[in-house]
């Protein structure tokens, strides 16, 4: 009986420890004596801790308070963020801008854009002047660590490019040594030059401008050689030199671009906001929900379990979010899924950057937008 009672105390002890070890569920034992052997039984146990959870977000509340998103933007970047010859900010940046109105207001004119230069953009949002920034920002470890700000899904994967006139002779960056370059200060852009040069060993002379515009100028001003810029943004600048034609982008790419908006660090749910909105808009291309057929979506019964929660008709995502049930289909209605924004101002509508077979495509078509689930 000692030995049994031995055996026993031993087999207990071993649970406790491998229970100790495992990252499983916590299990009842049970011990049960018999005449031969002693039996371990083990019931699973479901441990449900209660959470009550309140969105509080002070950036939401003012943001409700003012009565509009104040949004920063490019306004010199066909294509992404440019204002207009009618005085209206159009671009793939500035509808994600409108997207985050109509989510809270349900009205995509409750923005105010405030362009702002590459050198401005991080000051504006330390300084609370904007309560977002949506404008061409590249995703790094010094920003997202260093300057107080927090980044949200990438909206655009893109990569430093270099334009150069076709009757230059350059083929390759490794053909510019002693080139002329014209790139916009403040940015990772002007970093990264300095890094593609270094690396092959070649010299070239910067020549420095505060706006994407005033580089464009001089570029086709024949100021300098060749302008740099992320691959997109020199597609859109392309448009508006004098002879477009007459100007090619280098198939080369000097560095990983992750574009996205930008908040400032301290507002969990205000960043949970912008980055449920933008998750959202994905996914409704990702389910084929669209402008003109979310309406009718919403008034049936859909089939997809997702697409019901997406649209508010099960669930209580929309008040988790401080926002209206119907949220989404409010968005989708007013400025489309992720791809009519695109085909709108990147696409064969706008400055056609082509996205079959890039990383901008939908993950189940070989690029990396990749929501996480509506659940």
């Amino acid at each position: 009986m000692r030995k049994l009672f031995a055996l026993t105390g031993i087999l207990i002890v071993a649970g406790l420890v491998l229970a100790a070890c495992a990252p499983v569920e916590p299990e009842v034992v049970t011990v049960v004596e018999t005449k031969e052997v002693t039996v371990i039984e083990t019931q699973e146990v479901q441990v449900k801790v209660p959470v009550s959870f309140v969105m509080e977000s002070a950036r939401l509340e003012a943001v409700k308070s003012n009565g509009k998103v104040r949004c920063g933007v490019n306004s010199g970047v066909p294509g992404f963020g440019f204002l207009n010859e009618a005085g209206e900010f159009t671009g793939f940046d500035t509808d994600f801008c409108r997207a985050l109105a109509v989510a809270i207001f349900n009205d995509p004119t409750a923005v105010e854009f405030r362009p702002l230069t590459a050198a401005e953009r991080f000051t504006a949002l330390q300084t609370n002047e904007v309560d977002v920034l949506i404008r061409n920002t590249t995703w790094t470890f010094s920003r997202d660590v260093e300057l107080g700000t927090d980044f949200g899904p990438t909206t655009f994967y893109d990569g430093q490019g270099m334009m150069v006139r076709k009757d230059s002779g350059f083929t390759s960056l490794s053909d510019m040594g002693g080139a002329t370059v014209c790139v916009l200060s403040g940015t990772t852009t002007e970093l990264n030059l300095a890094d593609a040069f270094s690396a092959r060993g070649l010299t070239y002379d910067p020549l420095v401008f505060d706006k994407s515009d005033e580089t464009a100028v001089a570029y086709d001003e024949g100021r300098c050689d060749g302008l740099t810029s992320d691959k997109s943004q020199l597609a859109g600048l392309r448009t508006t030199m004098t002879n477009p034609a007459d100007h090619q982008i280098l198939a080369e790419t000097m560095s990983k671009e992750p574009l996205g908006p930008v908040w400032a660090h301290g507002d969990q749910q205000w960043g949970d906001l912008v980055s449920w909105v933008v998750n959202g808009i994905i996914i409704a291309e990702e389910k084929g929900i669209t402008s003109s057929n979310v309406a009718e979506i919403a008034a049936g019964t859909p089939e997809d379990p997702e697409v019901a929660r997406l649209l508010g008709l099960e669930g209580s995502f929309g008040e988790l979010l401080g926002l209206a049930p119907d949220f989404m289909v409010n968005v989708i209605a007013a400025v489309g899924n992720y791809g009519e924004i695109y085909d709108r101002h990147l696409g064969p509508e706008g400055t056609d950057i082509p996205r079959e077979g890039s990383f901008n495509a939908l993950w189940k078509d070989g690029g990396l937008l990749y929501p996480p689930p509506w659940r």
